[in-house]
């Protein structure tokens, strides 16, 4: 039966990934191309034992849309921010990040990500009441029964998207010139909007990778945590840095519940693979009519207020210096994970050297 459970796992984070597609869509990105990414990010995976996917992340797809003005500058601050990160991955700079900080940090960190996501959560069910509460309502039934992630995910985003389709006949509309199955080079342009884009995104992408990387990786159950940080970076990198010239949308690293499944590469390679074939023939606009982002509302609730807190935040407070891991956590939930890294490096490393102390 684990080749059932790792299938159903990977339905359940492709289905969780293709409100945050429909999103790149709506923000002009073209899916067609980003196949590719999927079908490298599945090679690499499946080459090096790796057991962190990549897909549609709505945190860098919301903050290049809110930087870029139009699509060529979406795209080239995707290109810019990829070189920045694959400098990072290839150097090994971000396994030394973590070498650095210590684990109080980064496990404050995560536990800020735990209390962003269910603040995430309870946003989407105050946008889309319905749908939010039955995803909320069913993920916490069907954790209280089987604390499966798998089971969750799966039965919470389906269940949801029913209730949508059939109880407020929910339908998205999305923009006719995203859809088409073709390939239009864009070439990268210059200015300081897309330099401060591309800056940013790495700073977001810098958090990211950490946080839901290791995320991911605890989920598997494998002391130590079996993530590889400059790995999952520069196969992130390398697959956004082609793809976006053709105009297609970024994926970044995600926290996936393929990782809870039996054999958690195999399942993340058939989701990427998956997702691949959506996006090649063209289902991802059929299939995203009837998915609502609020969806994944119950499946983010339980992950991030049951799952990643209290684990991560006891590990924190454990620790020494409660006072430099609090603050991590409170700015990584209040603001990003990189702005809750940078708040727990100054204090930790900066503030001695001027005399001061936390």
């Amino acid at each position: 039966m684990h080749w059932l459970a790792d299938f159903l796992a990977a339905v359940g984070v492709v289905l969780n990934g293709i409100p945050q597609g429909i999103m790149a869509m709506t923000l002009g990105f073209a899916v067609f191309p980003t196949m590719f990414s999927f079908i490298f990010a599945a090679g690499v995976n499946g080459l090096f034992g790796s057991v962190a996917p990549i897909s549609f992340q709505a945190e860098s797809l919301a903050l290049t849309g809110n930087l870029g003005k139009n699509p060529r500058e979406r795209t080239s601050i995707i290109f810019g921010g990829s070189l920045i990160m694959a400098f990072i991955g290839v150097s090994g700079m971000l396994t030394k990040i973590v070498a650095i900080l210590g684990n109080s940090i980064m496990a404050a960190m995560m536990a800020g990500v735990g209390i962003m996501l269910a603040k995430i959560a309870l946003s989407m069910y105050q946008d889309e009441k319905i749908v939010g509460a039955s995803s909320i309502a069913i993920a916490i039934l069907v954790y209280l029964f089987t604390k499966d992630l798998v089971w969750t995910i799966t039965l919470s985003v389906i269940g949801s998207s029913l209730v949508a389709v059939f109880g407020i006949h929910y339908r998205a509309e999305l923009p006719a010139n995203v859809v088409e199955r073709k390939f239009h080079f864009l070439k990268p342009v210059f200015s300081w909007r897309v330099v401060r884009g591309a800056l940013s995104l790495a700073c977001l992408n810098v958090g990211a990778n950490i946080s839901y990387g290791l995320i991911t990786g605890q989920m598997t159950g494998i002391k130590p945590n079996p993530v590889n940080l400059n790995l999952l970076t520069s196969t992130q990198a390398f697959a956004d840095m082609g793809t976006s010239l053709l105009g297609g949308a970024p994926v970044e690293t995600i926290i996936s519940a393929t990782a809870s499944a039996p054999e958690p590469v195999v399942a993340g390679i058939i989701m990427m693979l998956l997702m691949a074939v959506i996006l090649l023939v063209g289902w991802l606009p059929k299939i995203g009519k009837y998915v609502p982002t609020a969806s994944i509302a119950g499946f983010l609730l339980i992950l991030g207020a049951v799952v990643i807190f209290p684990e991560n935040a006891a590990t924190a407070m454990n620790g020494k210096d409660s006072v430099i891991v609090a603050l991590t956590l409170v700015v990584t939930a209040i603001v990003d994970p990189f702005a809750g890294l940078l708040t727990g490096t100054v204090l930790k490393f900066v503030l001695p050297l001027i005399g001061l102390g936390v």
